[in-house]
């Protein structure tokens, strides 16, 4: 980039690199298994900038033992752009300088040391960096490096040299780790405790301008006012009141299954390659990974092209007003998607399964290379790790023809021990496992403990009965149907997660059958009672002030915005996909939002002009895709016979199928953005959940499980409602009491402080907080009760 060129400024250190390789074998010798080995060998793995800007380079590749490569076809691939990159700009044609320098290898590992590399800054773009390899017919093939930490063009592209250490050092919350050293308790590693509650949200969604940055300068906005004693707007406020911000997946994601390639070359010579770059675009939900890129960020999210980006949100979290808020990354390891396949070496993988492929977890390499890209990813500076499906940590035992769960692998996640600005520590460790998830039985048979009784740690957590996966609190009985669900919560919820509202839970409740029995008192139309349902007061007074454990909301819930499926890679599977989704329309889009100018653009543009339009395609679409056995011919040629004719394209191709998928994709997640909901939301309900968050805080001692004078229980007779009592004491004398009505019809008038609840007795009953619904002056006496209403009391003696 204007100075020397790339070969004369790089230089292969031979005896370095030989040097590595010995140490290499060293460790298989001297390691008392081979795991160890491979746990040690996994740390160098990767792009390592040293001190004096030296880089070793480091790779798994047990493909060139399997294809018998010979060590004199095997490369390090550099290039280096010929002029500045700009990450922030769509389409760009670039010139890059390639150098293919030797190897060194010891068995399934190639090393590398070379210096006079140019490394990534917060300022400037470094060289990029893959493995390669030529075939007997000297045909060229590349294999992009799993471990990265900066993959500006996605984990299917060469990777950037990225300097962490120059990262490190500008960090803006060094002082918040020198705290935390100087509290470190045995051995000098501080142990991460459970926050108080934690609010989960999706990047892409979380603010209008969808990345990282924006969301660093929202959190930035709000501290600052909050610095400053200014008051907070009610869009401000669903963002405070949480000791933890849990993202979801924010690692490297499946592309464009049919292209366009975000590093596309045109042509290739050995000291030139021209590349066609295209910042990434790609909309998904999150849990969709390659396993590859795992220890970097989604250049998706990131507004700069710098991962510098994540580390600034932490940054702000642990600087926040009144104390630091911790910062838990969600780890997607229990499958890898099929497009794994292309970027991944085959020995990473175990075959398929329901989401996409297994992964080889017995295998030594892989198992220390995951913990390894543990470690890179939670050195961004997160202080919790919530792990995605642990019951799907599974292998097979070829003895007694049957799979078995990786508990020793989950432990060995959670004793990671993480080294940021010098500061040891150990995050705390959130497993969402429902074992035995996915048998038919499941819902019955998984006790939410598995994890928490085989870990050696007494504060690992996992998701509870009510927060995993298929539960619909908009269905008539729900809260009586899991009655025996909350018992086992009061008894030993302590160590789980609570909250019916998340990314999975409000997913799963838009696939529901609006012809089910629906609880229309939550709301007049579907959207309102599926609005309601995910942000309920009353069930907010449930899990902050009644159940044990650790509360968790969802930021689209709270804000009443949609949420789904969010996937538009798919292009085999695309319209099979939204087949299935398209029965949200029913429960999140009425007429005036699809009308309104900006939603849906893609859509309008495809001939879908009303919510009326698309709703009648989509009556048509699902059946046809399970009658045709989803032939895209078939179902093409009888959506262009309905009569009278759909709306859309005419006739009916299979690329018009396509393109309509992908349309509904892109415009439902711009739908889904808290931004268009914010103006609209309801002051008494934001007002009450931020109080019954801070009512929470002040009272750590809830989140203890039950003692012998806590009581929890449903009003008798039942009467057509379902209204429960909770009475919880401690430790310093006070009683929490509350009534709250969950489903069905308004109670005759009654006196919440004279209903038979053992233990209730006493004068001194003060009103804490009501629900909306319950008037402002109410203090004491009968009331009425309805649907999602409730009052909370305290006591001290």
């Amino acid at each position: 980039m204007g100075g020397p060129a790339l070969a004369e400024r790089v230089r292969f250190d031979e005896d370095a690199s030989e040097a590595l390789a010995d140490w290499s074998a060293e460790r298989y010798r001297e390691s008392p298994t081979t795991f160890a080995a491979e746990q040690a060998i996994a740390r160098r793995l990767g792009a390592r900038v040293e001190d004096g800007g030296r880089v070793t380079f480091g790779f798994w590749a047990p493909e060139l033992l399997d294809r018998r490569v010979p060590d004199g076809d095997i490369f390090l691939e550099l290039l280096a752009p010929t002029g500045p990159l700009d990450l922030e700009q769509w389409h760009q044609v670039a010139d890059f300088e390639r150098q293919l320098l030797p190897v060194r290898r010891h068995e399934a590992h190639v090393f590398a040391v070379v210096e006079g590399l140019s490394a990534g800054t917060r300022a400037q773009v470094g060289d990029f960096y893959a493995l390669c390899w030529r075939d007997g017919e000297g045909v060229e093939h590349r294999i992009a490096d799993p471990l990265a930490v900066s993959v500006p063009f996605g984990a299917f592209a060469p990777a950037e040299v990225l300097d962490a250490a120059a990262l490190e050092a500008e960090r803006g919350d060094r002082d918040y780790y020198a705290a935390l050293g100087n509290g470190a308790g045995d051995g000098g590693v501080h142990k991460f405790g459970a926050p108080t509650n934690i609010l989960q949200l999706h990047v892409p969604t979380a603010t209008a301008g969808g990345t990282l940055a924006s969301l660093a300068r929202h959190f930035e906005r709000i501290a600052e006012r909050l610095r400053r004693g200014l008051p907070l707007e009610d869009a401000d406020a669903i963002y405070t009141g949480y000791d933890a911000v849990q993202l979801l997946p924010v690692e490297p994601t499946t592309v464009y299954e049919t292209g366009p390639g975000f590093w596309a070359e045109s042509s290739r010579s050995d000291g030139h390659c021209r590349v066609e770059l295209t910042r990434p675009d790609t909309t998904n939900w999150g849990y969709d990974v390659v396993i590859a890129g795992m220890g970097a960020v989604n250049p998706v999210l990131l507004e700069s092209g710098r991962p510098h980006e994540l580390a600034d949100l932490a940054a702000v979290l642990h600087n926040w007003p009144g104390g630091p808020k911790m910062l838990v990354l969600d780890l997607v390891f229990g499958h890898a998607d099929n497009q794994a396949l292309q970027v991944l070496s085959p020995h990473f993988l175990a075959g398929p399964n329901m989401y996409g492929q297994n992964l080889a977890y017995r295998n030594p390499a892989v198992r220390a290379i995951l913990l390894e890209l543990q470690r890179r990813k939670v050195d961004f500076g997160a202080d919790g790790v919530r792990v995605d499906g642990a019951q799907d940590f599974k292998w097979w035992d070829h003895g007694d023809q049957q799979l078995h769960h990786d508990d020793e692998f989950l432990q060995q996640m959670a004793d990671v021990e993480q080294c940021v600005c010098g500061t040891r520590f150990r995050p705390w460790f959130i497993f969402e496992d429902g074992r035995p998830w996915p048998e038919e039985d499941w819902e019955l048979a998984s006790t939410y403990r598995a994890v928490i009784e085989t870990q050696r740690d007494d504060d690992v957590f996992q998701w509870g009965p009510l927060t995993f996966a298929h539960n619909t609190p908009f269905l008539y009985s729900f809260w009586l149907s899991k009655f025996w669900r909350i018992r086992e919560m009061l008894t030993h919820g302590d160590q789980w997660i609570s909250g019916t509202a998340n990314h999975d839970t409000l997913r799963r409740g838009t696939q529901v059958n609006p012809e089910l029995n629906i609880n229309t008192r939550l709301g007049a139309t579907r959207m309102e009672i599926l609005d309601k349902a995910y942000d309920n007061p009353a069930v907010s007074l449930l899990t902050y002030a009644a159940f044990p454990g650790v509360p968790m909301d969802f930021l689209n819930a709270s804000a009443r915005a949609s949420w789904g499926f969010i996937r538009n890679q798919d292009d085999r599977y695309g319209v099979k996909i939204v087949a299935e989704e398209s029965v949200s329309l029913k429960w999140q889009v009425d007429e005036y939002s699809y009308s309104v100018p900006g939603n849906f653009a893609r859509l309008k543009a495809l001939g879908f002009e009303t919510r009326d339009d698309l709703s009648r395609f989509f009556e048509f679409l699902p059946a046809l895709v399970e009658v045709t056995g989803y032939d895209l011919e078939q179902i093409a040629h009888l959506l262009t016979a309905v009569r009278p004719e759909l709306a859309g394209p005419h006739p009916v191709t299979p690329a018009d199928l396509k393109a309509i998928a992908r349309a509904w994709m892109d415009d439902m997640h711009e739908y889904c953005n808290v931004s268009h909901s914010l103006a609209m939301l309801d002051e008494e309900q934001v007002a009450f959940t931020r109080g019954l968050r801070a009512f929470r805080r002040e009272r750590p001692w809830l989140r203890d499980a039950y003692g012998e004078r806590d009581h929890f229980d449903y009003l008798r007779p039942i009467d057509g409602r379902t209204v429960f009592t909770a009475l919880r004491h401690g430790p310093d004398g006070e009683r929490v009491y509350l009534v709250t009505h969950m489903e069905g019809d308004a109670t005759e008038p009654l006196d919440p402080l004279a209903l038979p609840v053992p233990g209730l007795d006493g004068d001194g009953w003060t009103v804490a907080l009501r629900t909306p619904g319950i008037a402002h002056d109410y203090t004491q006496g009968p009331l009425s009760l309805h649907d999602s209403t409730g009052v909370l009391f305290t006591c001290r003696r």
